[in-house]
């Protein structure tokens, strides 16, 4: 046999070096950098709870956002903090109800100045920069609007997408028809459907993120399938809605709301495979979940309501998350989640906690993820101002109240909220109303509507101009056997 002398070595060496595909070597140096898991946050809006195959939708075909459930948990009792959407991701950023933030208290917000998420606040993407993370927005910020607030204000390193509610897929404009695209803190003027550019910009930051040591959280914050009801090569309804609503009355149809939801997949698609062929899929937890409960063409199925409500169509939402060699393939859980259980649920994975000094009102959903342990009890509460609306849940029972209608359900054995149980359980009736008025009591107050039904950006801003939003509290006491909080 020959012997190998040290030129021969070297030679031999540079040749395998050459033969082995560079991203190994990108890897291994990632991998001994990082130790954190990456986090890609994917969230839909207005997408309703059986509006992907896997919760149930015949007549969508959602393949890939199905993937996320197969490879982890779904949880079956999933709500958001909101039936509306700014409001939720108030809290989903904070790990908060809400209601403790101006921000969180009023929507439609109407792109009021001085009103958005305080710069000062701790949140889930500044609490994981912290630790090491690089962090980017691509999609809906809605939490306040440039000087004041934005995405980069709030522990985001980057951002790509709007700052309002809503924009056209096509021209990117917003209610007003103003231009609202950005990238970080400058407008752009990007060509194309708005679900493929976000999708797009999600697939960079991946592969970019997969030549550095830091770990990522990417919140890729989707519109779809948020009005207008615009499909992919629907740019002559884009032409048509110029200068009109964008919240059109004779727009959309099943069809229309289908090819968004399944444009939407896709780019889910795209990105879960930027991952496998960056090598990034087995440390990368992955998380698809909705804003709200769903619109106009959603299907809410098993549950009465749509957004805007605070019965279930309103508030349940799909939720699921796969984090490979740390949760099991495969699994529904029965777990009561909402939307604030994100950022305790996160920090916890990336080995890091809540400030104390801004205590989340959620909790870490890992025992239930990893450890499959049995579902913790929970007590949960809403309000909505539109309609009077309140609700808690508490174990197995809803109690809601709507205008001047009260009702107590079992919302297990009754998904549609149809038999009202108020008489039959008058104790536990009582116990839960005033349980949700001593919650009420901890929360900023709500703003009265006006005769119209309308609050102005001017009683907003007077109402809440101070620092400890003194005003006029919503008075539950009239409530059918309400106990004053003590």
């Amino acid at each position: 046999m020959k012997r190998i002398d040290r030129r021969d070595f070297v030679t031999l060496a540079a040749l395998l070096g050459a033969a082995m595909p560079l991203s190994v070597f990108a890897r291994a140096k990632r991998d001994r950098g990082r130790g954190r898991p990456n986090i890609v946050f994917i969230l839909a809006d207005d997408l309703g709870y059986a509006d992907v195959s896997c919760y149930g939708r015949p007549d969508f075909s959602t393949p890939n956002i199905d993937r996320i459930a197969a490879g982890g948990v779904r949880f079956l009792q999933g709500y958001a903090n909101s039936a509306v959407c700014s409001a939720t991701r108030a809290a989903l950023i904070t790990g908060r109800y809400q209601y403790r933030l101006r921000i969180g208290l009023e929507e439609p917000l109407r792109e009021v100045h001085g009103i958005g998420l305080p710069p000062e606040h701790p949140t889930l993407p500044s609490l994981l920069r912290r630790v090491g993370y690089s962090t980017t927005l691509i999609g809906k910020w809605h939490l306040g609007l440039l000087p004041d607030f934005g995405p980069m204000k709030s522990g985001y390193d980057h951002f790509y997408g709007f700052r309002g509610g809503a924009v056209d897929y096509f021209a990117h404009t917003g209610p007003s028809h103003a231009d609202d695209f950005w990238d970080d803190d400058t407008s752009t003027h990007d060509e194309g459907y708005l679900t493929d550019l976000l999708g797009e910009r999600a697939v960079k930051v991946i592969g970019h993120q997969a030549k550095t040591d830091a770990p990522f959280f990417l919140s890729l914050h989707f519109s779809a399938p948020h009005w207008p009801w615009e499909a992919p090569g629907d740019e002559a309804e884009s032409h048509r809605l110029a200068g009109k609503s964008l919240f059109d009355f004779d727009g959309g149809s099943q069809q229309t709301y289908r090819r968004m939801v399944e444009r939407l997949d896709f780019q889910v698609g795209r990105v879960l495979k930027a991952l496998e062929a960056n090598r990034l899929q087995d440390e990368t937890i992955v998380i698809f979940t909705s804003d709200n409960g769903g619109e106009r063409f959603s299907n809410t199925w098993p549950f009465t309501g749509k957004k805007g409500e605070l019965l279930e169509g309103g508030l349940r939402i799909p939720v699921m998350i796969r984090w490979p060699g740390h949760i099991p393939a495969g699994r529904t859980h029965d777990q009561v989640t909402i939307s604030m259980d994100w950022l305790p649920t996160l920090l916890a994975a990336a080995g890091s906690s809540p400030d104390p000094a801004y205590p989340t009102d959620g909790m870490s959903l890992l025992p239930a993820l990893i450890q499959n342990a049995p579902p913790s009890p929970r007590k949960l509460f809403w309000r909505y101002k539109a309609n009077a609306q309140r609700a808690a849940r508490d174990g197995d029972f809803k109690l809601l109240k709507i205008l001047d209608n009260t009702f107590l359900f079992n919302v297990v054995d009754d998904p549609l909220e149809r038999v009202n149980l108020r008489e039959r359980r008058p104790e536990l009736f009582e116990r839960m109303v005033g349980e949700w008025n001593a919650w009420n009591s901890t929360m900023l107050p709500e703003l009265k509507e006006s005769a119209t039904g309308s609050v102005s950006g001017a009683q907003l801003a007077d109402h809440y101009g101070v620092h400890d939003a003194t005003g006029e509290v919503d008075d539950v006491s009239s409530w059918p056997g309400a106990r004053p909080s003590r």
